[in-house]
This record gives structure tokens, sequence and C-alpha cells, in this order.
């Protein structure tokens, strides 16, 4: 592996400029943007949706977009921050290696923070992180950067029976319909867009998490569904796995029946979902606000069901947890493309930023989408980062990992020593672990890419992510090119 100094000096020699945010270019006053967060959706049957699916056909999607971390709290602060999990260091749910508790000496600089600075007015409704606000802060503590605040202090993923920090007052809600989270968000969200522009509004609902509570108008929705029986569902050979994965016996009837429930409750959920969607997108256009405002769609990681094995959850390098949906619609933005380049959820707030105008520190390890949303054709990345750490293995469940993903492969390398390596374009499923056979060369090259990566901070992570690009002098000594891509040829967005 290439080591760490070496991996800062090809940073080094090679860093051609700084991130440079340019305030956007619009005809009057700066965009609204709105940002809707779902927790733990995955890019599967979005389409089942029809709010969703018409974001979809009036924006653009990117349909290959990656979290940092597959699990939510280090998720939400890479997206705060525009760090990788390596640069911030929040890297689990709970205290001391995460939770709100790790997070909260971070906060005096966060997309919430650059936007205020850049004169919107900011509002963050639904869950902010894992532990919030913990032993020792008070219950109506707002932090710094949020104008409007309605985030619940207790029973998160219930949706009923939760207390809700409202701007600092602690409102009691029961169990009624009219309590239900992902509703109550809706409304406070659809108030919000009414106010004065410029406004950033950070929308963050529960739906899908477990115990995915459905509102009681979709109780009877999805009945009799089953949960995708792709390739890898159940899958029959696991050999070349690593261990964690070896580890799993075939699922039982049993099993799969509770997957089909989850998976049913799960639809239920986003169905919820949806309705909020189509809440603020009505509240927008009767405000008259609709063509002046950005909306990205997303979620903090994706879900697995029964793939490889695996019950149902999250935390794992295969593609169902880590890829996850990015929908955008707004001015300039193609309606109804596609766009396959390589993004990443630190690169949420540069774009905020640049949409607004605003200043970032040179912490920020992530790139400015607009390039893209504008359908410009830009030197663009050809890997992301993935980093998981697991403090307290349990048996099945995956140890501490690193991944990259190139436009060609999935690559991992374990705490354990163990490897995956995939090729995504001959086996999408990830049915195949090529490590043991794989060419030394493209193991060493992929290696090298991954090492310089998790090595990486601030502007310098925005030269390693593209360290084999256009540059006639790439690649460096001792790394291989990865794929079948000309090492001098322009990324061209799909």
């Amino acid at each position: 592996m290439l080591k760490r100094s070496l991996a800062c000096g090809l940073a080094m020699a090679f860093l051609a400029a700084p991130l440079t945010i340019t305030p956007a270019a619009v005809a009057k006053a700066p965009p609204n943007v709105v940002f809707i967060l779902a927790d733990d959706l995955d890019t599967a049957d979005l389409h089942r949706f029809p709010n969703i699916a018409k974001l979809a056909a009036s924006g653009t999607t990117f349909s290959h977009f990656y979290v940092t971390n597959p699990w939510c709290c280090p998720s939400r602060s890479s997206i705060l921050r525009s760090q990788y999990i390596h640069s911030h260091g929040v890297t689990s749910n709970r205290a001391p290696s995460g939770g709100f508790p790790r997070f909260k000496p971070l906060e005096d600089s966060t997309l919430a923070t650059w936007m205020k600075g850049a004169g919107y007015r900011t509002a963050l409704f639904g869950k902010y992180l894992n532990q919030y606000p913990g032993a020792g802060v008070p219950r109506t503590y707002i932090p710094p950067g949020w104008d409007e605040w309605a985030v619940p202090v207790t029973n998160l993923y219930r949706e009923y029976g939760y207390a809700l920090n409202d701007d600092g007052i602690i409102v009691e809600r029961g169990e009624q319909p009219e309590d239900y989270l992902t509703d109550v968000l809706a409304n406070k969200a659809a108030s919000f867009v009414s106010h004065r522009e410029p406004f950033f509004l950070y929308l963050s609902p529960t739906a899908p998490h477990r115990p995915a509570n459905h509102a009681p108008r979709h109780a009877d929705d999805f009945e009799g569904v089953r949960a995708p029986r792709t390739p890898s569902f159940n899958q029959k050979d696991v050999s070349a796995e690593p261990l964690w994965v070896q580890e799993r016996t075939r699922m039982s009837r049993r099993v799969i029946r509770n997957i089909d429930q989850m998976y049913r409750d799960r639809l239920r959920s986003t169905a919820g979902l949806d309705d909020l969607v189509g809440t603020v997108v009505s509240a927008l256009e009767r405000a008259g606000k609709l063509d002046d405002t950005y909306i990205f769609f997303g979620s903090d990681n994706g879900f697995h069901l029964g793939q490889h094995r695996l019950r149902s959850g999250k935390t794992t390098p295969y593609e169902e947890d880590v890829r996850v949906p990015m929908i955008v619609r707004g001015p300039g933005v193609q309606a109804g493309r596609v766009d396959t380049s390589l993004g990443s959820t630190v690169d949420l707030g540069p774009t905020f930023a640049e949409l607004a105008g605003a200043k970032v520190p040179g912490f920020v390890e992530g790139r400015s989408l607009v390039p893209l949303l504008r359908g410009q054709r830009v030197p663009w990345r050809d890997a992301v980062l993935v980093e998981f750490d697991q403090p307290d293995y349990a048996p099945g469940c995956p140890p501490t990992y690193r991944a990259l993903r190139t436009e060609t492969h999935t690559y991992v390398e374990y705490a354990t020593g163990e490897r995956q390596l995939y090729d995504m374009v001959a086996d999408p499923f990830q049915l195949t672990n090529l490590a043991a056979t794989a060419d030394p060369a493209l193991l060493a090259g992929l290696s090298g890419r991954l090492a310089a990566l998790h090595a990486c901070s601030g502007a310098g992570c925005r030269v390693a992510d593209t360290i084999l690009g256009e540059r006639s002098d790439f690649p460096p000594s001792g790394v291989q090119w990865i794929g079948p891509r000309p090492a001098n040829a322009p990324h061209v967005i799909g």
C-alpha cells in the first residue's frame, strides 16, 4: 500500500488549485435550496412513489452517488462538514467514538453556518444526529447556524409519542394520526418555504428507518409485495467472501417471510416520505417559488434486505448499503436526465455553498456538483471513498474496512487482512469476489488509490480522487491505471 507520506506528497505535488466557490449565476435573488434527506433509503423501487418519480422526471438523477460511511451519524457528519470519516472523526452512532457528543465540537463550521453567512434563512426539521442532545446538554439546545429548528429529542424512530425541540420549546406529541412525525415535518416545511427568500431548508424525516412505522392512511398499501429476489438474494456460494459473510447461514423460510414483511413496512413508510415530497413541492408552487428553488433528495445510507445472506440492515461495503438516491431539481437542471458521474455525500456542502455564493473553509473535501447540474463536461473524480470502523466486532458483522468505488470496480480492505474485489461492469450484483485471483498489478493500483484517499485532507482529497485523471504525467510511479479508460481521456457525463 502507499504510505501516508507518499499520499500526502502526491497531494502536494499535483494540487492544481483550491476549491473555488463562485456565486451562482441568477437573474434575481439567490436561489432557495431544499435538501430532503431520508433515513436508510436504498435506490430500489423509487418508481413506486409518484411524487419522488415526478421529482426525478423534472430533474437530474445521479445514478452513482455514494456515502462516505453506510451508518447514520458518520454519514450525516460528512454531509454537515464535507469531510471524510478519517477527517471529522465521527466513526459511529454512539459516544465516545461517535454520535452527537463527538460531533458537537465541530458545530461552529457546518453547512448551516456557511449558508447563514451568505444571508440565507436556515432551518433543520427532523433528525439531526444520533444521541442528540445527549447528557449534559439541555433539550432546548440549538446548534450554531440554524434560524429555525424542530428536532425530536425522544423516541426519534417511533414517529409517535415523541418530544420535539421546536425552536427551543419542548412540545410533547402523542399517538394520534396527526402526531405522525413525517407529516408534522412536512407541514412545518410547507410553512417555512413561505418565508422571505433566500432560504435553506434541511428536511430530515426518519422514514423508512426501522421500525418503519407508517401513517394510518398507508396501512393497506403494498399488501402481498415481496422483497426483490436479486441474483444475490440468499446467495448460494459465499466461500470466496470474507469470514464475516461466510459465517452467515442461508436464510430460512421464516427469515425470508420476515424480510418480506420488513420490505412492505419500509414501502409504507416511504409512502409517507413521498407525501412529504409532494407537500413541499406544492407549497413552493403555491408560493410562486418552485422555479427559483433547488430541491435535493437523497439518503444518509442504503439498506440491504436478504442480499449476500444478510438479513436486513446496513454498514456493509456492498452496493445496496453504500449507493444512495440523489435527485436534483432546480433552475437550469435538465429534466429527465441521468448523470453517471461518481458522486459522494461530501459533495453536498460545497454544492449548496456555490449555489448560495457562500464561502467554505479549507477543510472541505468534496466537490461542487453545480457544473454537472448545468450539464457541463468537466474533469471529474474517478473514485470515491467509503470508510467504516467497527470497534466491537461481532460474528456476522463487518469488521473495520476501507473501500474504493471506481467507475469499474469495488475494492475493499478489512482490518483482518481480507479483501474484496468486484468487477462492477461484468458483475453488478457482486457475486464473485476476485481478490484471490485478480492481476496483482490491478490489486496494487487499487490499494494505492485507497491508501491515497484514506490519507487525504482538505483540498488534497480532490487530487487523490483523480490521481489517475486527465494529467499527462499520471499515473505516478507505483500506481496502476484502473479500468479500460485511457489515462488522458476526459470523463464524459452520461
